[in-house]
């Protein structure tokens, strides 16, 4: 953690800051834009952004920075901020208590710090590369749980499945014949918070993008899980499809997604 721990302490501050404000607007009215049909985005999201933002350059002003609503000029440093200002911004803006901000840092393309803040539960999810994951200052540890017949998972549907065929719905029948149990809670970096935690024991879902995983994708890795992508090859935060576990039900999880993509597992 030496290499990166000043990093990850001005994430998590960054994210405090932002949760403050989450709290103090949560269940208010709201002024809601449409992004898409069914995408939204409110005054809180984009508050929350500058919050984040203004924070991590003044403490670190030449590092580029790529969060969901704002466009920043990247300077090509080797640092690299992934952001979400608020993951579950649906579940936001209906007085639904279960979303947060995620937060990344890259360094020459690869992982080393996140954080991943609920501020309704108080919930600090923390992890720097090769120092594991922490959940308000407890270590994490995936689970042990098998085989998928036994396992609980997360996943979510994207914006538009309503119209694309790549909607996710026969993958999550699938899961839920052959699971425990399956979670839709709306916000994915909490889901994989989640897997890092042993709370769930795998998810997977299509077209995130880099903030809804970035922090998340350290957080399992570093609590001992697997990340990939659906076809089980190695996972970088740009690609738009992904699973994660705990490892000993990744196989059955990739198998099975490899059999709904071929037609014989519905």
């Amino acid at each position: 953690m030496i290499g990166y721990s000043k990093y990850l302490q001005e994430a998590v501050t960054a994210a405090r800051i932002a949760g403050q404000y989450q709290k103090s607007r949560f269940a208010s009215t709201l002024e809601i834009e449409m992004k898409g049909e069914k995408d939204l985005v409110t005054e809180v999201d984009r508050e929350s952004e500058r919050l984040i933002v203004e924070h991590l350059l003044s403490r670190f002003p030449g590092h580029d920075i790529i969060a969901e609503e704002g466009d920043y000029l990247q300077a090509g440093s080797p640092c690299r901020w992934i952001i979400d200002p608020v993951d579950g911004t649906t579940n936001y803006a209906h007085g639904y208590p279960w979303f947060c901000s995620s937060i990344a840092l890259e360094v020459e393309g690869e992982l080393v710090a996140g954080v991943i803040y609920n501020p309704i539960y108080d919930e600090l999810f923390t992890a720097s590369k090769g120092d594991g994951a922490y959940l308000n200052g407890n270590r994490l540890s995936v689970s042990n749980r098998v085989p998928l017949s036994n396992s609980l998972l997360g996943t979510g549907f994207p914006y538009d499945c309503a119209t694309d065929p790549a909607n996710n719905f026969a993958s999550f029948i699938a899961f839920q014949k052959s699971a425990r149990g399956i979670r839709r809670a709306g916000a994915a970096a909490l889901d994989l918070a989640y897997v890092a935690a042993g709370r769930l024991d795998g998810f997977w879902e299509l077209k995130l993008k880099a903030w809804d995983v970035a922090a998340g994708v350290l957080l399992v890795r570093e609590a001992g899980g697997v990340v990939t992508t659906f076809d089980g090859s190695a996972y970088d935060v740009f690609n738009d499809r992904i699973v994660a576990s705990n490892g000993l039900i990744h196989d059955s999880m990739v198998t099975l997604l490899a059999a709904v993509a071929a037609g014989v597992a519905i």
